[in-house]
């Protein structure tokens, strides 16, 4: 039975289950040894520089939660869950630059979950919980079984991934002032000032020393790369040790509450499992809706931070397997259900930070004699990454050892203002890369001062108008994120695609929305199509081009036709 009219046979194909398994497995296998063969100096200082990355906002967003869910999850949860996902991934995954941790928007999820449990569901959080991230585990394997990133990160833009990064940034933000806060409630004033200084103390020092490649000639410059590498961990160990030198020690601390032993935060656990089945049939079918929107959140965010950590600037050689590390993410989100503790997922801004602090300058030394020196190193020389995964194994394994009593200790000294102050930081540093930051500075730019705008765009009025909306998006779902409805939030974040590739294609004009925002997965941007081309239609013939034939790592789009000329569009969407 051929295709049905006007439908292509490999747009049929795009559907045809476990087709991009079977890919992402053949590039495992291909990859999986080299990825252990390279091992040098810069892969150890990035996996210390990503242990603390992770492991410090880890426990910040354990405190969070060591409160909202009244002690159900505590610094032990995160930090366990955090590395023994990470281990698996680093073991396993297609693509180990992603990083994995406990994050932002699935803590605000939980956190209104637990809500909902105990006002107005009255049933126990951990076993409803433990269903909801079961339920996502096998949508997670619907969606890698029938290709779901070839029909569904296609349409995704920038107008979408920035938004959701803004967001994170928004509730990095929200979250310090909330530490600050409890911290109100729960010291002396004095305290409470003093916190205030060791949270501004903490952002600034480890934004000062992030610089410090810039110093030159002060120091040398490895020297230099360590200030800068190690910013955020000097700040935190330096504002640790502070309140315990001269009177400062006097002052009462609001440190971060830990465990003792190997054992869960609730005193109402003794073990790592929940007995999930003692949960009543009707909730266990109710535990859908929360898993629908978990697997949501879990497969956009880990999309989106694999595509961001592998983007071109990184010189990416290696193919990744976006099927199969959404059935590993599937697989330790039910195994952090069963055992009690949140699951892990892509993090943003770590993930691309992992690929950056990998990065490094590689040289052709197979140069035509006829260039001098300099057009020799520039045209021979590129930027890539160390494709490797024992930054990954390192990090995750060095987190995963916190679990045991005495580094456990040594946590429950960091107070609470240096979480805040880290908050702060890590909000700063994802806000700093967000296009939408440089847009607002231009809404307050004179015209005279701004970039001269392409053929087709009259003034700066449509690209301020978007940006406005941008904001204002993020901000309506930040507030529906603080209501009962905050677990909906994912969904609003998803319907943001089909809102850009529809109605706001009535308010912009096509000139100025290319001029804005271009796919997030590959070249181009979906003004580039005819009004009558369909994306499906015309990306079908090539998303599946070398398939049979084994890794071929890089696809080429399509041609789409312009009135004034045709535009090749490359893109390496298994990479993503």
């Amino acid at each position: 039975m051929g295709p049905k009219e006007g439908e292509t046979p490999a747009a049929k194909r795009i559907l045809q289950p476990f087709r991009l398994l079977r890919q992402d497995l053949r590039c495992l296998r291909q990859r999986y040894i080299s990825d252990w063969t390279v091992f040098n100096q810069l892969i150890v200082a990035s996996a210390v520089f990503v242990f603390f990355s992770n492991l410090l906002p880890g426990l910040t967003f354990a405190n969070d939660l060591y409160v909202s869910t009244d002690r159900n999850w505590g610094t032990i949860e995160v930090i366990f869950s955090t590395g023994l996902c990470g281990v698996i991934f680093s073991l396993a995954s297609a693509q180990p630059l992603t990083i994995l941790g406990v994050t932002g928007p699935f803590c605000i999820l939980a956190e209104n979950l637990y809500s909902l449990c105990e006002s107005s569901f009255g049933i126990p959080f951990l076993p409803f919980m433990a269903w909801s991230l079961i339920h996502a585990a096998w949508m997670h394997y619907l969606l890698a079984i029938f290709n779901a990133h070839d029909w569904t990160m296609i349409y995704v833009t920038n107008f979408t991934t920035e938004i959701f990064s803004l967001l994170n940034s928004v509730i990095y933000f929200h979250k310090a002032i909330q530490e600050l806060q409890r911290v109100h409630d729960q010291t002396s004033f004095a305290s409470f000032l003093y916190s205030i200084i060791g949270t501004i103390g903490t952002l600034l020092v480890a934004i000062f020393l992030s610089t410090a490649e810039r110093w030159k000639p002060l120091f040398h410059r490895y020297i230099r790369m360590g200030l800068s590498e190690y910013a955020a961990a000097i700040s935190i160990i330096i504002f640790i040790g502070l309140p315990h030198a001269g009177e400062l020690a006097t002052l009462d601390r609001d440190s971060l509450p830990v465990s003792s032993s190997f054992r869960p935060t609730s005193p109402d656990r003794s073990t790592f499992f929940v007995q999930f089945w003692d949960l009543q049939v009707g909730w266990i079918f109710a535990a859908i809706i929360p898993g629908c929107i978990i697997t949501i959140l879990f497969f956009f965010d880990h999309e989106i931070s694999s595509i961001i950590c592998t983007e071109e600037r990184f010189g990416i050689r290696k193919p990744g397997g976006p099927a199969w590390d959404i059935i590993l993410l599937g697989t330790t989100t039910a195994m952090c259900g069963i055992l009690g503790i949140p699951p892990a997922n892509g993090l943003l801004p770590q993930a691309p930070l992992h690929s950056q602090s990998l990065l490094h300058r590689e040289t052709n030394t197979t140069a035509s004699s006829d260039i001098n020196e300099n057009e020799k190193s520039e045209a021979n020389g590129c930027d890539t990454v160390y494709e490797q995964r024992w930054s990954h194994l390192l990090h995750a394994g060095g987190i995963l050892c916190f679990v045991s009593p005495p580094f456990m200790y040594v946590l429950g000294l960091t107070p609470t203002s240096v979480l805040a102050g880290l908050f702060l930081y890590m909000g700063e540093q994802s806000l700093s890369v967000n296009p939408i930051l440089f847009r607002v500075f231009q809404l307050v730019t004179p015209t005279s001062e701004l970039p001269k705008l392409p053929e087709g765009i009259a003034s700066y009025l449509p690209v301020h108008l978007y940006t406005i909306f941008q904001v204002l998006v993020t901000a309506g779902i930040f507030v529906v994120t603080l209501t009962k409805a905050g677990p909906a939030f994912p969904v609003l974040i998803m319907a943001l695609v089909p809102l850009r590739l529809t109605l706001m294609r009535r308010v912009w004009s096509r000139t100025a929305l290319r001029f804005v925002d271009q796919w997030a997965c590959r070249h181009g941007a979906p003004e580039d199509m005819n009004e009558e081309e369909s994306v499906t239609q015309v990306q079908a013939d090539d998303i599946v081009q070398d398939i049979e034939g084994g890794v071929a790592p890089r696809r080429q789009l399509p041609v789409f036709e312009r009135k004034d000329k045709i535009a090749p569009i490359d893109a390496d969407l298994s990479n993503a």
